[in-house]
């Protein structure tokens, strides 16, 4: 009888393994300072911030498509994300992900990774962390 339990366990520990590793690619989350590395060597800035959030400032190059959407019933996921980046990006383009803080990057990337993006990182810590490491950004002339 113990044999057959543990072989049921074994069994059932590779089905989950099996079942977890070939869900999907993987979040990868970066720090700004790789981040501010990987821009210098060609790959492309995507702020998932609102339009709002994005005039007040943003990275330099940056291809602003807002993940979540500010409405009267406040703020709701963007429904068309993943279909204007696939408009606006190729799905082997080598993209950074960033928004305020980090949260709705990590959103957008998984959407992203899910949608078969192939080279897709959330930076962590957002634009926040950009502007506190001292990173060149456009602000608006209010902002000035």
């Amino acid at each position: 009888m113990g044999n057959v339990l543990c072989n049921s366990l074994l069994s059932l520990l590779l089905f989950v393994l099996l079942l977890f590793c070939s869900s999907g690619a993987e979040v990868v989350t970066i720090d700004v300072h790789a981040a501010h590395h990987l821009l210098r060597s060609g790959h492309r800035y995507l702020d998932v911030r609102t339009e709002e959030e994005f005039k007040k400032g943003h990275v330099e190059n940056s291809l602003n498509i807002p993940y979540m959407l500010n409405t009267p019933q406040g703020r709701v996921k963007n429904s068309k994300f993943t279909v204007q980046v696939s408009s606006a990006c190729d799905k082997e383009d080598k993209l950074i992900v960033g928004c305020q803080s980090g949260v709705r990057s990590l959103y957008a990337t998984t959407d992203l990774l899910t949608a078969e993006f192939k080279h897709v990182s959330n930076m962590g810590g957002g634009y926040v962390a950009w502007l506190d490491n001292g990173f060149a950004v456009n602000k608006s002339q209010d902002e000035l």
